[in-house]
């Protein structure tokens, strides 16, 4: 570990189980006491014919265009020794921002292969670093892969950005690309040619992002249980119906409008409208009986994603719920199966 340290500087991110849990009843974007955010100020709306002649900075095309440099991946402390792997808190660099974020480092002689997380909703009051993902973490380091379990802005230890949910939370996005580029950063442990992505939930729904957005970034991504590639039904489902977030909601609406109102605004912000661009290996696995992220929006994305030609596997769960425990070791022996044929080969 001595020498680990000196190449990866010690200075300054739950699948349900043990403390470290999702809010399943709170759903991944459901009631939740976030602050309300000091966005910018608003101004009337462009015209449609305006509107389309030019990229909305809030909008996928506008992260497609944008130049990222995530960088300064730091090993701040060490947390937890397991016989397979050792833990740190760790932070980075996303753009401006510093994102903290947990780090799995697998015994042996490195470089490893990595797998960035993306971890489902969880109310940014109570979440603690590393929570969300905490048996995939441990069971992709057992089985080889350095882990970086993202935090994202405005979690745990991460910088604030009060402009993030009115920007329908697209900051989380550029942290995970960040993240693979910070990975990158550290050759001497990580084989910044063998990164995958693992996102649940609404992490899922950052993994069909980044894929849309920068194609070719990874080699491989894995989805459990993932909200809608469709963001107004997102926002249908869980921002604009809860009474806690009605500011938000209402932000939202004056700036860019409903979705049956503007849809080109909320074409723009989904991902199953770029979803020809995916290049990238895509497993998803989705239960049967979830009645969070219902499993008929992973039909309507896989058979999008089949239509535009991209390279998606669909693993269905009869009677698996949203939270993945009756089936999740399953589901886990099929991602490293997945994984090591995608990346590690």
């Amino acid at each position: 570990m001595t020498a680990l340290l000196a190449v990866l500087v010690l200075a300054t991110t739950a699948a349900c189980s043990g403390a470290d849990t999702e809010e399943p009843a709170a759903g991944d974007e459901s009631a939740s006491s976030t602050p309300t955010p000091t966005d910018e100020p608003s101004s009337p709306e462009p015209s449609a014919t305006v509107e389309e002649k030019r990229v909305n900075p809030v909008s996928l095309e506008a992260l497609a265009e944008k130049q990222y440099d995530g960088r300064d991946l730091r090993l701040v402390r060490v947390l937890a020794e397991t016989d397979a792997y050792t833990t740190y808190f760790a932070t980075y660099r996303s753009g401006s921002l510093t994102i903290s974020g947990r780090v799995n480092v697998p015994k042996g002689k490195g470089p490893h292969p990595a797998v960035v997380l993306a971890h489902g909703y969880i109310d940014p009051f109570v979440y603690v670093n590393g929570q969300g993902l905490v048996r995939e973490q441990d069971y992709l380091a057992r089985a080889g892969y350095l882990t970086l379990h993202v935090d994202y802005r405005n979690h745990a230890e991460s910088s604030i950005d009060p402009t993030n949910d009115v920007r329908m939370r697209l900051g989380y996005t550029e942290d995970v690309i960040n993240a693979v580029l910070a990975l990158r950063g550290r050759p001497q442990v990580v084989d910044g040619e063998r990164i995958a992505l693992l996102g649940r939930s609404m992490g899922g729904g950052v993994v069909y992002n980044v894929l849309t957005v920068k194609p070719g970034l990874v080699d491989a991504a894995v989805a459990f249980a993932p909200v809608s590639s469709d963001t107004g039904d997102n926002f249908d489902r869980w921002i604009r119906p809860d009474p806690g977030r009605q500011t938000v909601a209402a932000r939202v609406l004056r700036r860019f409008g409903a979705p049956e109102d503007r849809p080109a605004f909320w074409r723009g912000v989904s991902p199953r409208t770029y979803f020809d661009r995916v290049e990238d290996p895509l497993l998803v696995h989705h239960g049967t009986s979830d009645d969070i992220c219902p499993i008929e929006w992973t039909y309507e994305s896989v058979a999008a994603l089949e239509k535009a030609g991209a390279p998606v596997r669909l693993w269905v769960y009869e009677g698996e719920e949203h939270a993945f425990v009756p089936q999740w070791p399953l589901s886990m022996r099929r991602t490293v199966a997945f994984l090591d044929r995608n990346v590690r080969a």
